[in-house]
């Protein structure tokens, strides 16, 4: 079976010894602006590989015009693949309830509407138990209540190209400079050693 199935994957070395494969799994976040998402956790080992895009909508391949006008019910979300031998799906979900404010109902900062939503799309039984687990415990962390979605993960649309990456291609641009540089920066000091 292929890794991306997430499932073990049994290979033979040249002295005919069995070995196997890590196992990737996916999970799929929304926490404001895709931009700040995937620029953290491109900063997270055991993280292969991160695709920002929008889930939890109405409209068929909708464009990042028709999903900031508010209207097409999407999330800003970005779809993480992981080996979950080096970071855990719990230590995942630990960084996003830390580097956004999943109090405020569709809102991040200055960024306003569904679009940038908190909101976890679990793809198994398992994620949506830890998620549960997880988010119960944020709760005694922070002072309001949590407004975090979870739901099964919907069908995913990638964003066009030019989202893709957009941090580390656009460092100096106004709103990396001001809003993701300082969250990218605030993982880096507290999540040093994941």
């Amino acid at each position: 079976m292929d890794v991306s199935s997430g499932v073990d994957v049994e290979n033979t070395n040249e002295n005919n010894e069995l070995q196997t494969s890590k196992i990737l799994e996916t999970v799929t976040l929304g926490g404001g602006c895709f931009w700040c998402t995937e620029a953290v956790y491109q900063e997270l080992k055991g993280v292969t590989g991160i695709v920002s895009g929008y889930a939890g909508g109405s409209v068929v391949n909708p464009t990042y015009e028709q999903v900031c006008a508010g209207t097409t019910g999407h999330a800003e979300v970005v779809q993480i693949s992981f080996d979950n031998a080096q970071v855990s799906y719990r230590k995942i979900l630990e960084i996003f309830f830390t580097m956004h404010d999943p109090t405020t109902l569709n809102r991040q900062g200055n960024d306003v509407g569904t679009q940038y939503r908190s909101v976890i799309f679990y793809h198994s039984a398992e994620q949506h138990d830890i998620a549960k687990q997880v988010i119960s415990e944020m709760a005694c962390v922070w002072d309001a209540g949590l407004v975090t979605e979870l739901s099964p993960v919907p069908i995913f649309y990638r964003a066009e190209a030019y989202h893709q990456n957009y941090y580390r291609q656009h460092p100096e641009q106004g709103y990396c400079a001001f809003v993701v540089g300082p969250k990218v920066a605030k993982f880096r000091k507290m999540f040093t050693s994941v």
